[in-house]
């Protein structure tokens, strides 16, 4: 290390803050990448006597550095509080279940007892739960009362993974007279998705201490909502549920509202841009006005609520006595309903919980039977998506198992024969893009969609580039299918001589959301299905090395879009920084 960065160390270490057990070395931006690097910070570590916290965010920790970091700590019994969130800034995601890895290894060899664990912000995808994953399950864990993992990019694969090993450190911990009583569990922006939701469901319906859930935007759906529900009923504790920006629809908002009716002790309750709609809100109401006297806070914004269902939930908190906010922003009421709200609220001396209505949509037509209608048809999409699966399970374990695992409606029915799913084209994918579409296309799928479409378009080929990625899943099916399509729709384009690349750059950062146009072009409602193909796209012969500036400076911008898949962004940023 030269002596100019050992005096900028130096400097840096001098704003180490110490006090009250706790060693920080929070937002001074160390690069510790080797041993000698990291000696400073190690000196500090084995000075402190009595050392019970350690914050390490706003740096970034190498393999090495966090060997010999690990090595310090393994004398440290008392430490009870990891703040380790975002530091692993840069760093290749492979480098980062390495460095996880040791220094959980010397919490376990120092006999630590935690209570407090944070990875928050650190970029490590399923992968990297397999870090910790030892860790949570051994002694230092079976204490462990706030669990801290928002934005990493778990993934589907990385929620079972996680649920696993709480429901084995649980089950080890009970085994000591000791039972693990998590209080506070964090895990927003994970990618989570309805399979990840219910497997972290059903260890938290076996821990049952709960007080905190914080999983918003995660891609859950009523499925994974109404087996969050289940497990929330058994956690008698809980005061805080945070599930914003997932997809309730009714039929999750009213699993949710029978929950809320067992829990006395909740204060804030934030379904925020859940689609619970008109019939979840009035559950969520009823749930309200039965119970609920502790209730601080109440975010059905942006719900799709119309005006009398919010009336409802006005009229529900009526003796509500400890209720500070109540925001129905962003939802349908119009403006004669805004003011029969604030009358209401107004006639229970309430009107200064209400929060601000500047959102509003406007009072829609009466459209109930249209949702109805739509809502039905998702599903029967749904359903038939889960017969497919367990047609196949009965496939693959054989004959001998067909009885125990035939769907329902085919139980029900004299016909014993499986009703086959309906044929798909690529018209009908384009229209309404799934997962389970794009696989039943088959294997010509790529090929099908290139012949199709014209890429003397350039807005065609970004439309259809766009519902391609919008199905993207992590599942290596879904993940192969949607490679291989944007490869021979993007190969076909960037190789014709009538493409114009430039163009084509420009159209899809407006669609993205990340460049005005004097157009009103509705932006894509999530940039992480692009944003992983893109990542993939920019690695192939086939893209134009000319263009990767240009992504990258727009990708770089800040951008509220771009901040709630930040996963996604790290690892395009971090491709296009390599090419």
């Amino acid at each position: 290390m030269a002596s100019e960065d050992i005096t900028k160390l130096a400097e840096s270490l001098a704003k180490t803050k110490v006090g009250g057990g706790q060693l920080s070395f929070k937002g001074q931006s160390l690069k510790l990448n080797t041993a000698e690097d990291a000696e400073e910070v190690i000196k500090q570590i084995e000075e402190f006597d009595g050392l019970e916290a350690l914050r390490l965010e706003g740096n970034t920790v190498g393999v090495e550095a966090a060997k010999v970091i690990a090595k310090a700590l393994e004398k440290k019994s008392e430490l009870k509080r990891c703040h380790w969130s975002d530091m692993f800034t840069g760093r290749l995601r492979s480098e980062i279940p390495p460095a996880l890895i040791s220094l959980g290894d010397a919490l376990i060899t120092a006999g630590a007892q935690l209570v407090e664990l944070d990875l928050s912000d650190n970029a490590f995808g399923p992968d990297g739960v397999r870090g910790f994953e030892a860790l949570l399950k051994s002694p230092a864990c079976y204490t462990l009362q706030e669990l801290k993992l928002n934005n990493c990019g778990m993934g589907i694969g990385g929620g079972k993974i996680l649920a696993a090993a709480l429901k084995e450190c649980h089950r080890k911990s009970s085994a000591q007279g000791k039972p693990l009583a998590l209080k506070v569990f964090v895990a927003g922006r994970n990618r989570l998705e309805n399979d990840g939701a219910t497997a972290l469901a059903e260890a938290f319906g076996i821990i049952g201490t709960l007080e905190e859930v914080h999983m918003p935007q995660n891609g859950i759906n009523h499925p994974g909502i109404t087996a969050l529900a289940q497990a929330f009923a058994i956690n008698p504790l809980l005061k805080v549920i945070n599930l914003n920006d997932n997809t309730f629809t009714d039929k999750g908002a009213i699993a949710m509202a029978e929950t809320l009716k067992a829990l006395r002790q909740i204060e804030v309750i934030n379904f925020g841009d859940c689609l619970v709609r008109s019939k979840g809100a009035v559950a969520i109401a009823d749930a309200v006005k039965e119970g609920l006297h502790k209730l601080k806070e109440l975010n059905l914004s942006f719900c799709e609520i119309k005006r009398d269902a919010a009336l409802t939930v006005a009229e529900a908190i009526e003796d509500k006595t400890e209720l500070e906010k109540l925001d129905l922003n962003g939802n349908a009421l119009g403006e004669e309903g805004c003011e029969q709200l604030q009358e209401i609220l107004e006639g229970f001396n309430m009107a200064s919980v209400l929060g601000s209505l500047s959102d509003d949509e406007g009072e829609e037509e009466d459209d109930d039977e249209e949702e109805e209608e739509e809502e039905g048809e998702a599903e029967e999409e749904e359903e038939e998506e889960e017969e497919e699966e367990e047609q196949q399970q009965l496939k693959e374990r054989g004959q001998g198992e067909q009885e125990s695992l035939t769907p329902k409606k085919i139980i029900n029915s004299q016909d014993s024969t499986p009703v086959p799913s309906p044929p798909v084209d690529v018209a009908t994918f384009l229209a309404f893009p799934s997962p389970e579409k794009l696989l039943r296309l088959g294997s010509k799928c790529s090929v099908l969609i290139a012949q199709q479409t014209d890429t003397s378009d350039v807005e065609k080929v970004v439309t259809t580039l766009l519902r391609i990625s919008s199905v993207f899943k992590d599942d290596a099916p879904v993940k192969t299918a949607v490679h291989e399509t944007t490869d021979a729709l993007m190969r076909k384009a960037f190789t014709s001589a009538t493409f114009n690349s430039d163009a084509f750059i420009t159209s899809l950062l407006i669609h993205m959301g990340l460049l005005k146009s004097e157009e009103k072009i509705k932006a894509v409602p999530s940039l992480y299905g692009i944003l992983m193909t893109l990542n993939h796209m920019v690695q192939q012969d086939y893209f134009p090395k000319s263009l990767a500036p240009v992504l990258s400076a727009f990708v770089t911008k800040p951008n509220r879009a771009l901040d709630s898949c930040s996963f996604a962004r790290h690892m395009l940023l971090q491709t296009l920084h390599q090419l």
